[in-house]
């Protein structure tokens, strides 16, 4: 009698571990799948970094840990006394503007896959864009307008 209830209880917890397995299928095979840097999968994203890709847009690339190390420039210009950048994270598959010593009023926008992030500057300083996923560097175009109304850009047309 013991045995059967002990039988019974495997059973039970069996069918609670694997049934939902077998109605909507393990998705260990769909992870191994080969994917861009752009996908990323968040295993695989190094620690501190909290997106990747599409999980990235129109989010703060500090606050998601893209910045910093993870960054780099891949295109600037001068506009005045302004520098704007165009930054790329290959580990967030991300990409945004950034304007350094800018004044109140300036504004920047990242621009890549007809997607659009713009920021105007409220204090003095550096300013950037929330992230637009891309997929890779050298596919995002910052632009910046500033105070006496002179613009520039960097990165690809």
């Amino acid at each position: 009698m013991f045995l059967a209830g002990v039988t019974g209880a495997l059973v039970v917890l069996g069918a609670i571990v694997f049934v939902p397995r077998l109605l909507h299928g393990d998705d260990t095979n769909q992870r191994a799948a080969p994917r861009s840097s752009a996908s990323v999968r968040a295993a695989e994203l190094p620690e501190g970094v909290r997106c990747a890709g599409a999980g990235c847009a129109g989010k703060d690339p500090e606050a998601m840990g893209c910045s910093g190390e993870l960054a780099r420039t891949t295109d600037r210009a001068a506009v005045g006394t302004r520098i704007v950048e165009v930054r790329y994270s290959e580990a967030c598959g991300a990409a945004w503007a950034r304007i350094t010593q800018a004044g109140p009023g300036d504004t920047v926008t990242a621009r890549a896959g007809g997607r659009t992030q713009r920021v105007t500057v409220e204090d003095t300083g550096d300013a950037y864009t929330r992230m637009l996923p891309v997929a890779g560097p050298g596919r995002t175009r910052a632009c910046a307008e500033v105070g006496a109304g002179a613009k520039g850009c960097a990165g690809a047309d």
